[in-house]
């Protein structure tokens, strides 16, 4: 996606984004990155880890207020993004959640005419005593799959400091932006 495209999109996917109250709190040193993954490219080889065989992947079922004191040790700001929430991707050890993430359905949008259906992972997040082992990206790889195997065009992540992980995966930077706009 060329850069024209993605600032279009962008604005488009988040009207009046860099006036929100939440962003505008954000330190001016700070700079984030959006990417995308085109779908059709995706390879799930790109990566691979071995885990514990006891990790296993899939769509929260459980109780949402364990679900909730989870997301809360990773961050409390989140909270308000899993109230409600139904399609919630987790890596589980023992049964026991350790990683999430939503799957979310960002719509559909039209670019120099063509029709592009957008999803991605979003608030992916991992408990501290289980980072660093692989788990949180090969759910993000999981939850790539899925949204390519449900026909999404892209996969989006929004709003991201951490690009080169997931560049591992293949997903690529097409805007850099500061609390005060895109770079």
């Amino acid at each position: 996606m060329k850069k024209q495209e993605a600032i279009i999109l962008f604005h488009s996917m988040h009207p009046n984004f860099f006036e929100q109250e939440y962003i505008q709190s954000l330190s001016e040193e700070w700079t984030f990155d959006e990417m995308f993954l085109r779908l059709d490219e995706f390879d799930m080889s790109k990566y691979e880890k071995s885990l514990d065989t006891s990790i296993t992947f899939g769509f929260f079922e459980g109780n949402r207020e364990e679900l909730l004191e989870v997301v809360e040790q990773v961050d409390s700001d989140w909270i308000k993004f899993f109230i409600g929430e139904d399609r919630v991707f987790c890596a589980y050890l023992d049964g026991k959640v350790v990683s999430f993430c939503h799957i979310q359905n960002m719509g559909t949008y039209s670019i120099n005419g063509q029709t592009l259906k957008i999803g991605g992972p979003g608030c992916v997040g991992t408990l501290p005593k289980y980072r660093d082992k692989g788990i949180g990206l090969m759910m993000v790889k999981k939850a790539t799959q899925i949204l390519k195997e449900e026909g999404y065009d892209y996969s989006y992540i929004h709003f991201t400091y951490v690009a080169q992980w997931y560049a591992k995966l293949g997903y690529e930077t097409v805007l850099k932006w500061t609390k005060n706009g895109i770079l």
